[in-house]
């Protein structure tokens, strides 16, 4: 296999690389996103209910249970690193919204690693081009020469 063919061949590996990490960090950003909407779901839910509301509560395996919230001011909320607390109504919600800026935060971020990305696969791209129109042009070369040093045993 040439030099040029070799090269093409190892830029075609690294766009996949890029395009396989590029997936990967949009399944990273779609989670996060669904984390975000949890989160809408959870202060929607705190600002509407009041004590006394019935609830029904995920007991997992999709089986649920209802019950009564006996005080809307004592909301268990998950502060990180297998750590939560007891809040009340108005510092839950704060506390989430606060989750949702970090989660915001780290989508931002992993955009602007996807941006970094295409514009590398961009480039890479472009190398290939130019490396691909280098081997034509040799071809064509190689040919010409080919057809004038036939010409020339012709003339013998």
């Amino acid at each position: 296999m040439g030099g040029g063919q070799q090269q093409l061949q190892q830029l075609s590996q690294e766009l996949q690389a890029i395009d396989q990490e590029i997936e990967s960090l949009e399944s990273e950003i779609e989670a996060l996103n669904t984390e975000k909407q949890e989160i809408d779901e959870a202060i929607e839910a705190i600002e509407t209910l009041e004590t006394g509301s019935t609830v029904q509560v995920p007991l997992g395996g999709d089986a649920y249970l209802r019950a009564e919230v006996q005080d809307i001011d004592e909301i268990i909320v998950s502060l990180g690193a297998n750590y939560a607390a007891e809040q009340d109504q108005s510092d839950a919600v704060e506390s989430l919204r606060r989750k949702q800026d970090l989660l915001d935060e780290n989508i931002a971020t992993l955009r602007g690693e996807i941006e970094d990305l295409e514009e590398e696969s961009d480039e890479i791209e472009q190398q290939a081009m130019e490396a691909q129109q280098q081997m034509q042009q040799q071809q064509m070369q190689q040919m010409q020469q080919q057809m004038q040093g036939e010409g020339e045993d012709d003339d013998e």
